[in-house]
């Protein structure tokens, strides 16, 4: 690492500067494009998308039936292999629970805990999985590194198209004296499934991840606006940068191997059309996207928010929101019309409209579209600070 890499914070300890998505900006080149002409597609092994979308696996935004929405929208919907469908033949009643529960005031993290103590039934995992591919879309499911021996067979066994190996921070090298741990190498290398791991912070861990198989790396560790990752933990990921280096180790990777792309698959603070097409540019593949889509009408979770690590039985890492009203339906907040200014619908129509103000056919093009720091800061999607409810 060179010096410009590092500030001194103090005598002999150095740390690395990092840029968050905010803090950069686009620069329009010196060609334009008509927007019809520009395309935001996206494919990951064998699978094509029309919009580089992965969901977050929360179960206030996913079911089956908005997966299969996902899927029909052009993105990949992503279930929670661990949450309320798999937990619950009707879970409708858990969501009354959290709803209440939000509506009440205090992030209620303790119904959360609750509602999630229930076991997991791999049954329901097979029954889950079959509903979603009865859609017709391209099904994807996620489980956690913890748990992966033990519930990905089910998985696998009912058909599902892409494994989402998914938890805060996940490594190539997880060290334990506790029994055996995951050897993500073996484990990928014996399916017949492309599989995305994740999630990983800098160009080392997204490299080693690489090397293990995976199809699809996750970079980031999923902080939202009501994550509490960084008061809990003290961890938090600049993640224009986490996307950077993550790129370069993809590059890296594929001059290594003679040619094998893996997938940088952008996690975090990403509300905004603004913040997608930041990540993108930064060098990501794909965003994984969570709270923006509770504004859809089809959201499970009736506007209220939580991510799967709000439910943590031992060391919880968020709450719920307040519910928002519905701005539209799930292709409205995808691809539009906008009827607000906030770039919280029509999320990859504004894609795609950057792309064209910027000159670039495709997300290979736009990866290479220059970048600065500071001098504009955008509106907060802090929805306190926004005027929405929350």
């Amino acid at each position: 690492m060179s010096a410009r890499d590092t500030v001194e914070i103090g005598l002999n300890r150095f740390a690395r500067r990092g840029y968050d998505l905010d803090e950069i900006s686009i620069v329009p080149s010196r060609r334009t494009r008509d927007v019809d002409d520009v395309s935001t597609a996206w494919q990951i092994d064998a699978f094509r998308f029309d919009i580089p979308l992965i969901t977050s696996a929360s179960d206030a935004v996913v079911s089956p039936a908005t997966a299969i929405a996902v899927g029909q929208a052009g993105g990949l919907g992503v279930l929670n292999g661990e949450g309320l469908w798999t937990r619950y033949d009707d879970p409708a009643p858990q969501y009354r629970r959290i709803a209440e529960a939000a509506a009440a005031g205090a992030p209620p993290v303790a119904v959360l805990q609750e509602v999630y103590a229930e076991p997991v039934k791999t049954d329901l995992i097979a029954a889950r999985i079959k509903e979603m591919s009865s859609g017709g879309v391209t099904t994807a499911i996620r489980i956690s590194p913890q748990h992966t021996e033990q519930l990905a067979p089910a998985a696998l066994a009912a058909g599902v198209d892409l494994l989402v190996i998914q938890g805060t921070i996940v490594s190539a090298e997880h060290v334990t004296t506790q029994g055996d741990a995951l050897n993500l190498k073996e484990f990928i290398a014996d399916l017949d499934v492309p599989v995305i791991v994740g999630g990983a912070a800098n160009y080392t861990t997204a490299l080693h991840l690489m090397r293990t198989g995976a199809a699809g790396v996750i970079v980031g560790v999923g902080a939202d606006t009501y994550s509490t990752t960084d008061s809990v933990m003290g961890i938090r990921v600049p993640l224009a940068s986490a996307i950077a280096d993550a790129a370069a180790a993809r590059r890296d990777y594929l001059d290594e191997t003679g040619g094998r792309y893996v997938h940088v698959i952008a996690n975090g603070r990403i509300e905004t059309s603004g913040a997608i097409a930041r990540a993108l540019a930064c060098g990501a593949d794909a965003v994984q996207l969570g709270e923006p889509l509770r504004a859809a009408a089809e959201a499970p979770g009736g506007g209220v928010w939580w991510d799967s690590v709000a439910a943590h039985p031992r060391l919880p890492r968020g709450g719920t929101s307040a519910a928002v009203e519905p701005t539209g339906s799930l292709a409205d907040v995808l691809h539009g019309e906008a009827r607000s200014a906030d770039g919280r619908t029509n999320l990859f129509g504004a894609l795609a409209r950057t792309m064209a103000k910027t000159g670039y056919r495709d997300l290979k093009e736009f990866q290479r579209v220059d970048l600065v720091i500071g001098g504009y800061h955008p509106v907060s999607s802090d929805p306190s600070t926004d005027g929405r409810a929350g």
